[in-house]
């Protein structure tokens, strides 16, 4: 298949706009480390994490992202869209701009390829329903939020990274009455995973539930991309049969080193309110401090719906990165998304 290339000239700055290749995975990864750099101090990924979520089934590598280069042949911007969602209404749109080529339009010209690109979505989507794309970057990044705002799109939400820092063993979890404590690795079964998932996520802003299959599939992928998966790091807290709640965990994240991850953490409607939530996050944290690790941290909605917030302060967390969402509106219509 032939690539079209697309050339742009913004003040006598040429560039080719590509799709990715496997080819530019450590030129994309050095691109988002200088913009990390840049903007916190320190490197944000690296190639592992970066080539999980390309070899993802679901995410076509040529027809989703592109590469922003310069007539000599320097990357300089690198732009992603994922619409994977079996019922895809709001999608997700990140790029990182060479910060030494902020300013000159590069991240407006990625942007509206993505809107051109989010098209698909409309013959995808249901009939009468409301799409919409959302992008973010570091609250503190002003070139982000001036690119999200001259493109019209609305700032909407705030989230959250937190982080505990470890400096003696955490206080040991108490747990509700009939819970019992088991992990991926014990009980292997994705299905029930996804769908306590989803009906977690159900009352979290602008989430958007999806066909059980299809969130079976999606944690497949996810699980099968990832080199360092740990079944035995996928908390599951279990009323009889039935999962109460989940703590789905990573042993690091390049982005904070010494740190352990907590990426989902949630318990279902009728187990609420009794210390679960709590009880999970406190045994997470005691296995990490037994693995050494000098922290962990988590994502979360700064206006949580379901208090969450108020649940990590509780067990001593504090925000230490905190970003904005910005969103734009493709076609009007009924909204799926949990508000």
């Amino acid at each position: 298949m032939t690539l079209v290339q697309e050339i742009r000239k913004i003040d006598r700055l040429e560039f080719t706009l590509r799709p990715t290749t496997m080819e530019d995975l450590d030129a994309v990864v050095a691109l988002i480390n200088k913009g990390g750099v840049d903007q916190t101090g320190h490197p944000l990924t690296d190639a592992v994490e970066v080539k999980a979520d390309w070899v993802l089934p679901s995410f076509d590598l040529e027809i989703s992202t592109r590469v922003a280069e310069t007539a000599e042949g320097q990357l300089i911007g690198y732009i992603e869209v994922w619409d994977i969602d079996a019922i895809p209404v709001l999608n997700w749109v990140w790029a990182q701009v060479d910060p030494q080529f902020e300013g000159l339009g590069v991240g407006t010209e990625m942007m509206e390829w993505a809107e051109d690109r989010l098209q698909a979505t409309l013959e995808r989507a249901p009939e009468g329903t409301r799409i919409a794309y959302r992008s973010g970057a570091l609250s503190s990044h002003k070139p982000s939020k001036a690119l999200f705002e001259g493109l019209d799109m609305q700032f909407v939400r705030r989230f959250w990274h937190m982080m505990i820092e470890f400096d003696g063993p955490p206080p040991e979890p108490v747990w509700p009455d009939g819970i019992t404590l088991s992990s991926y690795a014990e009980r292997p079964d994705l299905r029930a995973i996804a769908i306590a998932d989803d009906e977690i996520f159900q009352d979290h802003w602008g989430y958007v539930s999806q066909p059980e299959d299809h969130l079976e599939k999606i944690f497949r992928e996810m699980i099968d991309s990832k080199p360092d998966f740990d079944p035995a790091l996928w908390f599951l807290a279990m009323d009889g049969e039935e999962i109460a709640g989940i703590c789905l965990c990573s042993h690091s994240r390049t982005e904070y080193p010494g740190a352990a991850w907590v990426n989902i953490l949630g318990v279902r409607r009728p187990w609420r309110k009794q210390g679960l939530g709590l009880a999970l996050l406190q045994h997470a944290f005691g296995v990490f401090y037994s693995e050494g690790k000098e922290k962990a941290g988590l994502g979360v909605d700064s206006s949580s719906l379901t208090g969450a917030t108020r649940l990590y302060d509780k067990a001593g967390m504090s925000v230490v990165k905190q970003q904005d969402a910005y969103e734009k509106e493709i076609r009007p219509g009924r909204d799926l998304a949990t508000k």
